[in-house]
């Protein structure tokens, strides 16, 4: 177990420190790290705790703890929340005092139009992978496209956007 341990903080202290444009931006890497190349759960698991993840109320990043839990326990749990939040909150910290301290420095804006792209790019991503291992079926893929269309045509909250796909999911439609 301390090596399973070790090997769940090594892996989120280094996504930690990735995590440019929030946590779902490694999404796509924390995917294939636990299931392609630890095999700590299936791809069809890490979709499924996302999703439940997304579901819950709290931060966005609750994945972490749900993978933390379902590969070490308690234990998991306490080693991936503190090597996910740990690095990048220093890190965070650190930078924003030289962010400030530089503020009318012409590099700054530079630096900031750089980190854009890269951050549009690492969340799209994110956005590809869990589409593609959470829509299995072709309704499920229907509900992921009508639901996406949605959310970048009208103003309407999210969690009824949610609720509808749900809805949709348990009623059956498409099965069989």
């Amino acid at each position: 177990m301390p090596s399973l341990l070790i090997a769940l903080a090594l892996l989120f202290s280094q996504l930690s420190l990735i995590a440019f444009g929030g946590g779902n931006a490694i999404l796509p890497e924390m995917e294939r790290q636990v299931v392609d190349i630890h095999h700590w759960m299936t791809a069809q698991q890490f979709g499924a705790m996302f999703a439940l993840a997304q579901a819950a109320p709290g931060p966005n990043m609750m994945v972490v703890t749900l993978v933390g839990w379902h590969v070490a326990g308690w234990q998991g749990v306490l080693v991936t929340s503190l090597a996910k939040f740990g690095p990048s909150s220093v890190l965070a910290g650190v930078a924003l005092r030289l962010w400030d301290r530089h503020k009318d420095k012409p590099w700054r804006h530079i630096v900031q139009a750089g980190l854009v792209p890269i951050t549009v790019g690492l969340v799209a991503s994110s956005a590809a992978i869990i589409t593609q291992e959470s829509a299995q079926a072709w309704i499920l893929a229907a509900i992921v496209a009508v639901g996406a269309a949605v959310m970048l045509t009208t103003r309407l909250h999210p969690l009824w956007v949610l609720g509808a796909g749900a809805l949709i999911g348990l009623s059956g439609i498409g099965q069989g």
